[in-house]
């Protein structure tokens, strides 16, 4: 996939970090010095990010339970925090150009971790969603900041593999953070739970601090709200921008909506399964850590569009196959539906760094905004769908969105088309 061009200007390519000095061949390589450091404390920082960003997602049925709310008021302790994120990772990102992307990042982590230790103290649910709302505030600085961090330090050709493993940290931690508050709150309560989730956090905070290399080719950018606006302004103005922008939003609707309920459902008729269980169902996110780290070898072999649409496919097959009543097809639904959405996030948000010329954390920023918005709106309208139609009523969401994807990258594949055929007509 050659990027595509942004239409930057001279005085926004002036103030927008670049490679200078060192080389650009001086940058991280797999199995050079400082690569495996740097890929474990950002895999360290994705455990962290997603496990408290979603620490009370698996613990819903508990927080409706204690406040005496329906589930469609209990999902906004989760869209608070997805929603507060998506607000203010575009400001944060903005930050890092001026201030450095591991200032941002060890600040961002910093601030989450404090107001984790605060969750298992709300007195209410109106409490609880505005801590969570300042917590994924607060860790907006994370997930942009990082795929311009690797945009910056890392070569080319081993990018797409870099960001892989960021999204498998994420798995990593979106898994170990339900499955260890699903067991904890089954023996001593969902206040306790989020408390561990927190503790574990700040440990990851301390090794990424210790562990991330210190950047080599960052260069400090402006903090003028022009320059802001107009590189936001050339990324919305790129067509192949907005597409992945607006995949990444439909594909985290669906697993938004879908890892939101689906406690819910597996707590009540027919299955009736134990908290424990139902966050030892988080488990499948192993799957999703596969598929993210594999993210770069599919895009080899089938092109980002060819790898989209598996993406959707098996997303959308998974969606269907959860209807069933057996519990063992629902849980392979799940799988499904894990494969096919990290796969589809990891090789959106690696073409949005892959795509983005100048401004790379604004880039990254507009599609984690996009990203997170999907999630909130997944996670509201699923609850509200599951509590109007059960089930069935989540799964059309998905499907609907699922459907966006494939219509958004076919209209893609045409554009490319169109711009190839008219490629030999400019020539002459």
């Amino acid at each position: 996939m050659s990027p595509a061009s942004t239409g930057a200007s001279t005085t926004l390519d002036a103030v927008t970090p670049v490679p200078s000095s060192p080389s650009a061949d001086s940058r991280l390589t797999p199995g050079g010095p400082g690569y495996r450091r740097m890929s474990f404390a950002l895999f360290l920082a994705g455990v962290a990010t997603f496990a408290l960003l979603y620490s009370t997602q698996a613990l819903l049925p508990l927080i409706s339970g204690e406040f005496g709310v329906a589930a469609s008021e209990a999902s906004w302790t989760v869209a608070a925090a997805t929603g507060g994120l998506a607000l203010f990772v575009l400001p944060m990102s903005a930050l890092s150009e001026r201030f450095g992307r591991r200032t941002v990042m060890t600040a961002s982590l910093a601030v989450a971790v404090t107001v984790g230790m605060l969750v298992p103290f709300a007195p209410s649910i109106g409490a609880l969603v505005v801590l969570r709302a300042v917590q994924g505030a607060a860790l907006a600085g994370l997930p942009a900041s990082a795929t311009a961090y690797l945009a910056e330090e890392v070569r080319p050709k081993a990018l797409v593999t870099a960001i892989g493993l960021f999204v498998a940290g994420n798995s990593v931690g979106g898994m170990s953070g339900r499955v260890i508050t699903g067991w904890v709150a089954q023996e001593w309560g969902w206040r306790v739970s989020v408390g561990v989730i927190g503790l574990i956090a700040v440990g990851c905070a301390v090794a990424f601090r210790l562990l991330l290399p210190a950047p080599r080719h960052f260069r400090a950018g402006s903090l003028r709200p022009r320059v802001l606006l107009g590189t936001v302004r050339d990324h919305l103005s790129d067509p192949l921008l907005r597409r992945l922008y607006a995949i990444g939003a439909l594909f985290m609707t669906v697993f938004g909506g879908v890892y939101t309920v689906i406690g819910y459902r597996l707590t009540g008729a027919p299955f009736g399964l134990p908290q424990g269980i139902v966050g030892s169902i988080f488990l499948v996110y192993l799957v999703g850590t596969v598929s993210a780290s594999t993210a770069g070898r599919l895009v080899g072999r089938l092109g980002r569009r060819g790898a989209l649409y598996l993406a959707g496919g098996t997303t959308a097959s998974g969606l269907l196959l959860s209807l069933a009543s057996s519990l063992l097809l629902v849980l392979l639904g799940l799988v499904l539906i894990t494969a096919g959405f990290f796969a589809g996030h990891a090789v959106a948000s690696s073409a949005v760094s892959k795509t983005a010329t100048h401004g790379r954390a604004q880039a990254s920023a507009l599609y984690q905004s996009a990203y997170y918005i999907g999630s909130s709106v997944g996670s509201t309208v699923g609850a509200l769908a599951f509590h109007a139609n059960g089930w069935s009523g989540t799964v059309g969401v998905g499907l609907l969105a699922v459907l966006g994807v494939v219509t958004i990258t076919v209209l893609g594949s045409r554009a490319a088309r169109v711009a190839a055929r008219r490629e030999p007509v400019a020539a002459h």
